[in-house]
């Protein structure tokens, strides 16, 4: 068992409390940076799944003594325990086989209380292996990657294309942080235009599309689309990098915007070493739950105009998509993005200290900070 001062018990308490936070600013209709409900509809199905990972790891721990995370640097996990997580998962049912129901281990238990009158650690950490593979069993967490899922069909009619938005996610293995992409991709192919879109240049209503669909909706690029993603979702590699990839790769594709949310870095009091100034005024903070800091990143790289493509007797060349860099902003040019907005979480208690230390304005520098107070979340403090 772990008590409220264990490390351990503290870190998964601050990082449970982000995430909860971060899910009520997502289904705030007043939010100021998800604009579009499908796109914070999204990005809480993968906060869902990182708060279950959470939830895991934590389970985890009743058995096993090892968890590490990446304190000096993300504040999250370590790409290893990731790796674990999906390992577990898909060794769950042979594990499982071998260890006793429920049921079974309640009447060891109890047995051995009564004839030993000791606890029974073993058994119970046999219950919490069982309770643990149960749950990670169902696949619902974030792995090392996600693959794409197309979330929205419709038809662009200046240009008469059908155009999807897709998404997918990735925990980077080097900076371990958790990784959200979102593509808006118009598609050229005969066969997709000649069946999605009507002579009005709308979407054709005769075909059916139960979305979410798995995978990008043009079968003939799927699989192909998710080699790509799967090689091309590295923190390291900048969102314009990504864009122009996909763009050379797939000639009857066409992305006009790509979206990548970077969560983290997270700051936790006596865990994370990641900002001393920061770590040192929240140690102040009264609640060990509340003692914490939450910080996400958006990228957002846009297509200007695309520069149609020739075909000639010799040789030929697609559309090409010019992406907008603003060239004047160092840091959107340093990030490889059209524009950028930084985000901080942080509970009301944390930022009374922060602010009475003098140290609120130079923290938050550059930020939309978002305070937690009471279950709600007040935003353009």
């Amino acid at each position: 068992m772990t008590s409220a001062d264990d490390p351990a018990e503290r870190y998964f308490a601050a990082i449970t409390a982000a995430l909860a936070g971060l899910e009520i600013f997502m289904h705030n209709g007043r939010s100021p940076l998800y604009r579009h409900g499908i796109v914070a509809g999204i990005l809480a199905e993968y906060i869902d799944r990182l708060t279950r990972s959470f939830a895991c790891w934590r389970n985890r721990l009743s058995f096993m003594d090892k968890f590490r995370i990446s304190r000096s640097e993300s504040g999250f996990p370590v790409f290893q325990n990731v790796l674990e997580l999906e390992n577990d998962r898909r060794q769950a049912d042979q594990r499982l086989a071998n260890i006793p129901k429920p049921d079974e281990l309640r009447e060891e238990m109890a047995d051995f209380i009564l004839r030993h009158k000791a606890f029974p650690s073993a058994l119970q950490k046999s219950m919490a292996e069982r309770l643990y593979l149960e749950e990670v069993r169902s696949g619902n967490t974030f792995g090392p990657f996600t693959l794409a899922q197309t979330a929205k069909v419709s038809v662009n009619p200046k240009t008469m294309r059908p155009y999807y938005l897709v998404h997918w996610a990735s925990f980077d293995g080097t900076a371990d942080l958790p990784l959200v992409y979102m593509v808006t991709v118009e598609d050229s192919s005969d066969s997709m235009v000649r069946q999605l879109v009507d002579p009005h240049g709308r979407l054709n209503d005769k075909v059916e599309i139960p979305l979410p669909v798995d995978g990008l909706l043009n079968p003939e690029l799927a699989h192909r689309f998710d080699d790509f993603t799967e090689k091309n979702s590295a923190y390291s590699l900048a969102p314009l990098t990504i864009a122009m990839n996909l763009d050379k790769d797939f000639p009857d594709l066409h992305p006009k915007q790509l979206r990548r949310i970077v969560l983290g870095p997270f700051y936790s009091a006596g865990i994370t070493e990641n900002n001393s100034t920061v770590a040192e005024i929240l140690s102040r903070v009264r609640s060990p739950e509340n003692a914490w800091l939450l910080t996400w990143t958006i990228q957002e790289v846009y297509s200007k105009g695309e520069k149609p493509g020739r075909r000639g007797l010799w040789s030929s060349q697609p559309p090409q998509e010019e992406f907008h860099i603003d060239t004047d902003d160092l840091e959107a040019t340093r990030q490889g993005v059209s524009a950028y907005e930084k985000h901080a979480l942080v509970p009301h208690e944390a930022y009374q200290a922060l602010y009475a230390a003098g140290e609120a304005q130079k923290t938050f520098a550059g930020y939309k900070v978002h305070i937690l107070s009471n279950g709600q979340v007040i935003s353009d403090v």
